[in-house]
């Protein structure tokens, strides 16, 4: 009888610590192919490069150089954009995300604040540019074009366009969508060809993130901070900051499926490129500022821009909430209203509860749409 009691009584704590983990989650979020070879470590050019061309047929070009720490933008070379969800700020300076805050979640230690997902207090930013002669990159600057900085009354999506200064002829302009009751932003680098030759590009979106944890993180619940790689071939594969810093991380960099994402506890930033396109990932350690930094980020063809023609690449970019609800519809197939992003669920991270608190969790859903109480769900 008094080990009935105490298993009774184990797996009845068991329960209550991984309930609160999830009310947690929801209710209370703190701030916060081949394999591939070692990840590079140093600084190069602006800008990264594929280890060979992704069109068709692949001649060897140049391996990737690594990347370099953005610098900070000026006092004022920021344009902000208001949605229904976040707030996001701009640099004119590459077109990078340089601040994100989330309107329905609160900052722990300041909680009269929205949690700023993208912030100086962490480096963290998402950042695209071009790769080609006289294209742009993250440290082009850029022209901010007229146009409204949050939705009308009656707008599902908000565009913001920005300019880069022509070169030879040909004009690129970046276009950021935003989109009512959405987390997924789609940015768009469309390259307009006035010059006399073709133009054969490559695209890269990336993330830049520094190393610390996020403030406030779960005591009770120790979770993974860092990249992570999806693709068909070898499933979901999260990488260590330390891995990446000492040349050690292993995973997939080419295949025509998969993502790159930064996870944190209860947050995920995502480049989610479409599928059946070829795509390069990498990852480098980035020296030269005052805190650790690292880059993990994707390289796509652009189609090639015959003279007088128009080409584009577009990657959404999904930023916000680990919420399951949210990603299993992206990862539904476009026929079905999502994108395609397959194994996008698999970053929600229960830590050592995860065996059991995904389906725990989803019956406090269930229980939660009937009794609209979270308080209640749980008891």
């Amino acid at each position: 009888m008094d080990n009935r009691r105490l298993l009774l009584l184990l797996i009845f704590s068991f329960s209550l610590v991984m309930l609160w983990d999830a009310w947690q989650k929801y209710n209370q979020p703190p701030p916060v192919a081949p394999v591939a070879t070692t990840a590079v470590n140093g600084t190069g050019t602006a800008a990264p490069q594929p280890s060979t061309s992704l069109h068709a047929p692949a001649p060897v070009v140049p391996g990737a150089p690594a990347d370099i720490l953005a610098p900070a933008a000026r006092k004022g070379e920021t344009v902000t954009i208001r949605t229904d969800l976040f707030v996001a700020e701009i640099s004119v300076q590459g077109g990078d995300i340089v601040r994100l805050v989330l309107d329905d979640y609160k900052d722990t230690e300041a909680k009269s604040k929205d949690f700023a997902f993208f912030d100086a207090r962490h480096k963290y930013v998402a950042q695209s540019g071009l790769i080609g002669d006289g294209l742009p990159n993250h440290k082009t600057m850029f022209t901010v074009l007229p146009g409204n900085r949050e939705f009308g009354a009656d707008d599902k999506t908000l565009q913001l366009r920005l300019e880069a200064p022509s070169s030879n002829g040909v004009k690129v302009t970046k276009i950021y969508t935003f989109t009512r009751g959405s987390y997924l932003i789609d940015v768009t680098q469309e390259i307009d060809n006035g010059g006399d030759k073709e133009v054969a590009a490559h695209a890269y979106y990336q993330l830049q993130r520094d190393t610390r944890k996020p403030e406030g993180e779960s005591r009770m619940v120790s979770t993974f901070t860092g990249p992570a790689v999806y693709t068909e071939q070898e499933k979901y594969q999260k990488i260590s900051f330390s891995d990446v810093e000492s040349g050690k991380a292993k995973f997939v960099t080419q295949a025509d499926n998969g993502w790159i994402a930064m996870v944190q506890h209860y947050f995920v930033a995502a480049w989610l490129p479409p599928e059946k396109l070829p795509r390069e990932f990498y990852m480098r350690a980035l020296n030269g500022g005052a805190d650790p930094t690292v880059t993990a980020g994707v390289i796509v063809p652009v189609p090639v821009v015959a003279a007088g023609a128009r080409a584009s690449s577009s990657v959404p970019l999904y930023a916000g909430p680990q919420l399951q609800s949210r990603l299993d519809h992206l990862a539904l197939p476009k026929a079905e209203g999502g994108i395609g992003a397959q194994g996008l669920p698999l970053v929600v991270d229960y830590g050592w509860l995860t065996i059991v608190a995904a389906p725990i969790f989803w019956c406090l859903q269930a229980i939660h749409k009937l009794v609209g109480n979270w308080g209640w769900s749980i008891v």
